[in-house]
Order: C-alpha cells, then structure tokens, then sequence
C-alpha cells in the first residue's frame, strides 16, 4: 500500500512513520511532499485553506484523509464538495490517526474480496459515521481546553502553599519543634507532588494543541539528576530505598532544556521508588552510547547491548534507571508509556497516566527515545538523548523556523 502525506510539517511526518510501524506496516510505502501522487492508495492532506484539493470527479472517500484546524471547517467545506470526506481534527492525536489509519489498511487488505455491491449500502452508515466522529473530536478538544485552563488555576495555590511551608521551615516566623518541622515538610512534599501532577496535565493538554520545540542549551545531567534526587530522596526515605548511581562523563557535548529533563528522571524515579519494596534498591546508569536512528520503529532499540560496545563511536548518552520491584507484565510493557494507562489490581505503573506519558513526550521533543524493558534484576527503564554540536541545534531551529518541504522516502 502506498501512502503519501502531504504536508511540510515535518513533525506530523514523524508521527504518520511512527503510527504505521505501531501499526506493523513495515512493506507500506510512505512519502511525503507538497502535491498529490496519483498512484497513492491513500493521501493524508494537511489541509491549510488555498490548498489544492482533489477535483470532485477524482473523489474517491476511502483514499482520503484530511487533517483541518476546527476554525478552518467552514472553508474546507466550501473549497472541497465531499459530503463524506473523512476529516481529523487538528492538533492531530497519536490514537485517532492510528485509529483511522489502522481502519484504512484494514480495508485495503479487504477491498479485493469486498463487492462493489456492498457499497452503497455502506453508504449512509459511513457518513453518520463521519459526522459522529467529528463531533466526538469537537467536543474532546472543548474538554481538554477546559481542563488545562482549570489545571493553569489550580497551580496558583499550590505553589502558595509550598511557599508558605518554606517560609515556616526557615524559621521566620518562630521557631519549631522537630516533629512540627517533619508535618511540614511532609506538608511541603506533598504539595510538590501535586504541582507536579498538575503540570504534567497541563502539559499533556497543551502538548496535543501546540507542537513545543525545546530551548535547547549545553548542559550537564549531572546537574539535573542530582536535582532529582533532591527531589525524589524523602520519597524513598519513608520505604527505605537506597540508590545506586554512576554516570560516566559525557563524551559528546547535550544541548537540552534543562527543566524538562530533570522532570523526565523525576518521573522515572518516581515511579521506580512507587514500585519498588521496602529496602528495596534504585540503580541509575549513565553512559556514552551508540545509537542506531532509524527511520520507523519504536520500543526498545533492538539489541541494544551491541550498539554499546566500544567498537560504535557514541552519538547520543543513555541513562537507564532499574528498581528492584516485580517485572512489568509483557503485555502492558509496551503501553506503561500510554495516557491512561491502568493495571496491576487497579493500580497503574505511570502514576495516573501522567509520568511515564510525559516523560515520553518531552524525550520525543529531544528527538530522543524512551522505553522500558525486563531484566533479571528487575524493571529498567532507559532514555536515549542525541549528542549534538551547537552549530547543529542553531541550524535544527533555523530548519524549524522555515519549515522546509519534506522529502520523499520511499
């Protein structure tokens, strides 16, 4: 099956090759470019009003999708006359264009055994259909635009709260007893969690509306695990926990926004210290490593001991995190990282559906990967970030700010 997408976004092509590898489509053809081919099975248009659009006696539903801002609906009905065109909503969700994707492969693989009989009275279904499912997508957007106004609020009090803490812990208003300071910085804690929980909302939300690029800027991981430590340690205080950590010098210089990656190895320690048993322990790994890009594919880099011998000359550094809690089932391995995510008797490994699926998010801003995996000492959960020279973050934000047409790969 050939697909095309036709767009300059060249993030949106990176999560169209993304969605068919989850989707398995390994020997489909996918390219993307500013026109339409017409040997394409299927064509995702980008829609932005003055587009060039199919002419109406070309029309055919089913090789046709189009992703169209919620405030460009009227025009695009206007400028394109298909009662029954098939139309994504913008910001485009990962699980609608899996969904939708996922439907069209499924009919093509179909289509030589389907009679032509079959679809007219298909007909009417799909287009109620159509119209359902863009008036699901509108009202989702309206829901996440009122939870992330609601979560931007509800930070405001949080943060008073802390402050408010940090100001009787300092001794300013008089002194305190040691088990007064231990409530409060109980107190503290627990408020920090919560305005971290609230900003992992906030950002998931705005993340699905805006595509944010990083400020990228030389900086040492030592300096951010050590903040998460700091962060982290009187949680793994109450069970007990003790950690373990070596980080070898970076071989290659990381341009990174230091914020965001300090809140990854928060997360990932957190849920570590979440599933890890009293006296338990926590091992954090980092060093150079050898990281084969490639074009499709998500998961665990395969064979990934290999690429970590000395033999590669390093591109990227790596930081695994192990805990010495049960293994994740093999059959939710590959979904930890999913909004939502829920298992274990109810109780859900990525820490609401909010840690792990942030943590994935900001490593995929960094072009980087993320994933977890089963070893005999228990789970492990790795990043992979890409060394960069300067003059390669200045020139990615030039190319960013252009938004060049992409180029087709076949």
């Amino acid at each position: 099956m050939k697909i095309q997408l036709i767009s300059i976004d060249s993030d949106l092509y990176k999560v169209c090759q993304e969605v068919l590898a989850e989707l398995g489509c390994r020997n489909s053809q996918f390219a993307g470019g500013s026109g339409e081919d017409p040997d394409s099975d299927l064509c995702i248009w980008d829609y932005v009003p003055e587009m060039k659009l199919p002419r109406e006696g070309d029309w055919v539903p089913v090789r046709h999708l189009f992703l169209v801002q919620r405030k460009d609906i009227g025009h695009f009905r206007q400028a394109a006359p298909y009662p029954d065109a098939t139309i994504i909503l913008k910001p485009v969700t990962r699980a609608a264009l899996s969904a939708f994707l996922g439907q069209a492969l499924f009919m093509e693989s179909r289509r030589s055994a389907v009679g032509e009989s079959l679809r007219a009275d298909r007909d009417e279904l799909l287009q109620c259909v159509i119209e359902a499912n863009l008036k699901l997508q509108e009202y989702d957007q309206d829901r996440t635009n009122f939870v992330a106004r609601g979560i931007h609020d509800f930070r405001a009090p949080l943060t008073a709260v802390s402050g408010y803490c940090g100001l009787l812990l300092s001794g300013a208003l008089g002194a305190l007893s040691e088990e007064q300071k231990e409530v409060i910085e109980r107190m503290q804690q627990s408020s920090r969690r919560l305005w971290r929980m609230a900003s992992a909302m906030l950002q998931l939300s705005v993340g699905r509306q805006q595509q944010l690029r990083p400020e990228l800027r030389k900086c040492d991981l030592l300096e951010c695990l050590n903040q998460a430590l700091n962060e982290i340690t009187p949680v793994a205080a109450g069970k007990q926990i003790s950690f373990t950590a070596d980080l070898q010098p970076e071989g290659r210089s990381l341009y990174i926004e230091q914020g965001k990656i300090e809140q990854v190895l928060i997360n990932l320690l957190d849920n570590a210290c979440k599933f890890t048993p009293k006296f338990g322990e926590i091992e954090i790994h980092g060093y150079s490593y050898f990281w084969e890009r490639r074009k499709i594919g998500s998961a665990a880099p395969a064979n990934g001991e290999r690429r970590s011998q000395p033999s590669w000359q390093p591109n990227s550094y790596r930081v695994d995190i192990r805990n010495s809690g049960a293994p994740i089932a093999p059959q939710h391995i590959e979904d930890v990282f999913e909004e939502y995510t829920s298992y274990s008797k109810g109780e859900d490994r990525s820490g609401g559906g909010l840690g792990l699926a942030i943590c994935r998010m900001f490593a995929s801003q960094h072009d980087g990967q993320i994933w977890a995996e089963n070893t005999d000492r228990g789970p492990r959960f790795s990043i992979v970030l890409p060394a960069r020279a300067m003059a390669q973050v200045e020139l990615s934000e030039r190319e960013h700010e252009r938004s060049p047409q992409l180029i087709e790969v076949v």
